[in-house]
């Protein structure tokens, strides 16, 4: 606790990101999210708990003045702050009775999903104020990806032997027990998708290919290890998010490629032009069936029932906004009683949960800290510190895109990892704001760039 405390303040003390703050990002990605304390319920994985620490955490030493939150203002604490007052207004609403019936499973619901903003803003915080240099930020990449590493391996596992290890892991989660029924495979024409350590293949896809950006900075720029393994860890993400034979995890794929392949280093570049379509073609080929399943699915249309599913929930999502707009029926509130009625996509779901004020406040959310750390990454200096707040872009973008496909903040490890890069891109806005000024380092006679920090 006292080098986590460190690691908050603003002296010379700092030690760079807490234990506490690692070991969550770890767990993220391996723990099951399924397996939660009985005492506490579904709020109670061991990712979250560790989460709610680190608010906890952040709030104690705030307020004891360890260390000063004022001085790490980013655009991306503006966002998180807005989706928690949105959800405290709407949270307010359903318990002063004017969403409706306030139902015991409805506030129980409500509780839950103010835990997670909770959590979700330990995490972002604590990253932006505890990041503060490459160095800090490989220190935290690197427990991300093991859990993201171990996470893939497991999907290989369920792929290849249809069977899931999980299964046995759980008998040592002394004190947790299964919320709920999970099933970690999921037919899809000629193959068996898989969900890894995830709850489900389309939230694998989308993790997978949010934390890619990161095994390729790593790989690049972590002087520690072995070079030839941790491209092995971004080729496994790859062979992961393929596994999933998600139609989500591969538009992932292109956004990555879209945002972060033009900050790549001149070197990388060259290698990706060959690398990237290659890759594509040993997967295809290596994989009997996928590309039959990826080719049915894409040019199903009406016809595949999980398009559906997806365009049928219009009608009564504006039906039920219609009647509740500016708040909606209260955040995590929406529990259907048939399957039809699921509403796979984020953004009309929190548009009924929270109305018109939630549904800005979420696309505020994710796009404000992916445009943030666009422009970080445009105008940092370093190539190192360009592709990191690219990649902090890329896994934000690609939560907004994933976000419209499927209802994101319901699977606790999609959730728990937005904040994670809102935190990175604050880290890296504020590397990219304190960088020495080109104008005074230039030498007499340069014509430096301009930089509009301010």
């Amino acid at each position: 606790m006292k080098h986590a405390a460190a690691a908050l303040s603003d002296g010379p003390t700092h030690r760079g990101p807490p234990w506490l703050l690692k070991v969550t990002m770890f767990s993220i990605m391996f723990f099951p999210p399924y397996m939660v304390l009985a005492p506490v319920g579904a709020s109670g994985s061991l990712p979250q708990t560790l989460a709610l620490a680190l608010f906890g955490l952040w709030a104690i030493s705030s307020a004891m003045g360890l260390h000063d939150p004022v001085g790490f203002r980013h655009p991306g604490r503006a966002a998180v702050l807005l989706l928690m007052l949105a959800s405290c207004l709407s949270y307010a609403h359903l318990f002063a009775g004017l969403s409706g019936a306030s139902t015991i499973d409805g506030r129980a619901a409500a509780d839950r999903w103010m835990l997670l903003m909770v959590a979700a803003a330990g995490i972002a915080f604590v990253t932006t104020e505890t990041v503060r240099n490459l160095k800090d930020a490989m220190a935290v990449v690197r427990p991300v990806l093991a859990g993201g590493t171990a996470c893939c391996i497991i999907a290989v596992v369920q792929f290849t032997t249809h069977t899931n290890p999980m299964e046995w892991f759980k008998l040592f989660m002394v004190g947790f027990v299964q919320n709920g029924d999970f099933d970690a495979f999921q037919a899809r024409g000629a193959l068996l998708r898989v969900a890894g350590t995830t709850l489900h293949p389309i939230e694998l896809g989308v993790v997978t290919a949010m934390l890619l950006p990161l095994a390729v900075w790593r790989a690049l720029y972590d002087r520690s290890g072995r070079k030839r393994l941790q491209w092995l860890v971004v080729g496994l993400f790859v062979l992961a998010n393929t596994m999933t034979v998600s139609r989500t995890g591969l538009i992932g794929l292109v956004v990555v490629g879209v945002i972060t392949i033009p900050f790549l280093p001149r070197l990388a570049k060259q290698w990706a032009a060959v690398i990237v379509p290659v890759g594509a073609a040993g997967l295809f080929i290596g994989v009997p069936g996928l590309i039959s399943t990826l080719f049915s699915t894409a040019t199903a249309g009406s016809a595949d029932s999980s398009i559906t599913y997806r365009t049928e929930d219009y009608p009564l999502a504006l039906r039920l906004v219609a009647d509740r707009p500016w708040f909606g029926t209260g955040p995590g509130t929406w529990m259907p009683t048939q399957s039809l009625d699921i509403f796979d996509n984020e953004y009309l779901l929190v548009a009924v949960t929270m109305g018109v004020t939630g549904l800005i406040a979420l696309i505020a959310y994710l796009t404000v800290p992916a445009l943030a750390a666009l422009a970080a990454a445009r105008h940092a200096q370093e190539n190192e510190l360009k592709l990191l707040a690219a990649s902090a872009a890329s896994a934000l973008l690609i939560a907004t895109v994933a976000s419209g496909t499927f209802d994101s903040m319901s699977f606790p490890v999609f959730a728990l990892l937005c904040p994670f890069f809102i935190g990175l891109s604050g880290a890296t806005w504020l590397m990219v704001k304190n960088q020495p000024d080109p104008v005074r380092a230039a030498p007499s006679g340069a014509v430096p760039g301009k930089v509009p920090w301010g």
